[in-house]
């Protein structure tokens, strides 16, 4: 579908009159709470995980009979007896706005925290490993959407009895989530001691291979791939280089570090992985401290272990990746570096028919001026959303009613169209 044939959509088509009608009733929604409070998502295999694997059952979860029928996620779900507070997060990359796919996600991670009260928790993180892409005007679009599509929904206590979680000192940490607002950036300085205890272990080696041979060397999805000529560097040789790399003493793409684990796997992303490369960019957080970040596939479950996350919730196109996430958090369990085992959680992400949800896609309405802004009305942005006067307790209500599984669906516009009405009447 074309980039401009979602502006023909039935939902861009909307009169101004009933937009300034849905504002004004949001307005006077927002002081509804036993309304938003109401809302319910049915039992799902999430919340079956969580209460096989720790022994607490969740509550305000909507009454829809026996739902015992096992699905492919139900193994491995001993229950261990934990008593810690359930602890989710929303750790979206600032690199974009917020759209309709991440209302799903922000909507189940908070609602998974407050379903195992009373101390369940949420945490905002953002997942800044990449400064090229990102920037302050998303950092703070990102936040000021989460503030608004969690709007009449309690927030989570700071002050939990006996809990020295780190506390909200700032305006901006100022939310519906629990703690102060959280950034990967933070634990840069943790995250190069784990990729250093790797090199050490011998479970990660530095790379000099160049992109285009990388990909020759990972094989196929059929095919294995072959191990690197640089793969058995003595560790002393990997710890020399990588500190020069750190120091800024190669370019961009002479190097990287790779995760050693096993070139014929037949899971691509367990193919020597990378772990680190080379970005001489300042970062928006850390300035010029930095000339090397870590992938993402390495800080994220290194981040959920410092946090305490209990159940990291993601997305089916990260259901390839959990076996690095689960060998990046044993390795480091190992050597005593991290205490929490975090465990991954895919479920479908939220598609809606005719609607572009790519920032990819997105980003490129906004650049070449086909919209005025990523807050534009005919943005399926939530910025957009709020602009349009769409209350946030319809998203939530839609978002409920969509439901949790490992299904892909495509959506029809018209259950978002219908939540509207239902919480403006």
């Amino acid at each position: 579908m074309s980039l401009l044939k979602m502006q023909r959509h039935p939902f861009f088509s909307y009169t101004s009159t009933l937009s300034i009608a849905i504002t004004l009733a949001s307005v006077a929604l927002f002081g509804q709470h036993t309304l938003v409070e109401g809302l319910a998502y049915a039992p799902n295999f999430i919340t079956k995980i969580i209460s096989s694997s720790t022994g607490r059952e969740p509550v305000g979860l909507l009454d829809v009979g026996n739902t015992d029928t096992p699905t492919e996620s139900d193994d491995e779900t001993l229950i261990t007896g934990s008593t810690g507070p359930i602890t989710t997060r929303f750790p979206p990359e600032p690199n974009g706005y917020l759209h309709l796919g991440h209302a799903k996600a922000v909507s189940f991670n908070f609602a998974v925290a407050r379903m195992f009260a009373p101390d369940g928790r949420c945490h905002m993180r953002l997942d800044d490993t990449n400064p090229s892409k990102e920037g302050q005007e998303y950092v703070d679009s990102i936040l000021e959407d989460v503030r608004w599509i969690q709007s009449g929904c309690s927030p989570f206590p700071d002050n939990l009895d006996g809990d020295d979680s780190p506390k909200k000192s700032t305006l901006a940490d100022i939310g519906p989530w629990f703690g102060p607002v959280r950034t990967t950036s933070e634990c840069f300085d943790f995250i190069y001691d784990c990729a250093v205890s790797l090199i050490k272990s011998g479970d990660a080696y530095m790379e000099s291979l160049t992109a285009e041979e990388m990909r020759e060397y990972r094989g196929t999805l059929t095919e294995p791939g072959k191990e690197s000529p640089y793969r058995n560097r003595s560790v002393e040789e990997n710890l020399e280089m990588f500190e020069k790399m750190r120091a800024g003493e190669y370019k961009e793409g002479e190097h990287i570090l790779r995760a050693k684990i096993d070139m014929s796997s037949p899971n691509i992303n367990m193919r020597d992985p990378a772990l680190y490369r080379i970005k001489h960019e300042s970062h928006q957080n850390t300035g010029d401290k930095w000339c090397i970040y870590p992938m993402y596939d390495f800080s994220h479950p290194i981040s959920d272990a410092l946090e305490g996350i209990t159940h990291s919730l993601c997305t089916l196109e990260f259901e390839d990746h959990r076996p690095l996430y689960d060998w990046t958090i044993e390795k480091l369990s190992d050597v005593g570096l991290i205490k929490s085992r975090p465990r991954q959680i895919e479920f479908s992400r939220l598609n809606l028919k005719y609607t572009v949800l790519s920032k990819r896609k997105l980003i490129q309405l906004v650049e070449n001026n086909h919209v005025t802004g990523w807050d534009d009305p005919r943005m399926p942005t939530l910025s957009g959303m709020r602009r349009r006067g769409v209350p946030p307790a319809a998203l939530r209500l839609f978002c409920e009613r969509v439901g949790i599984s490992k299904a892909d669906s495509n959506i029809d516009f018209g259950v978002l169209e219908e939540c509207v009405r239902e919480v403006m009447d």
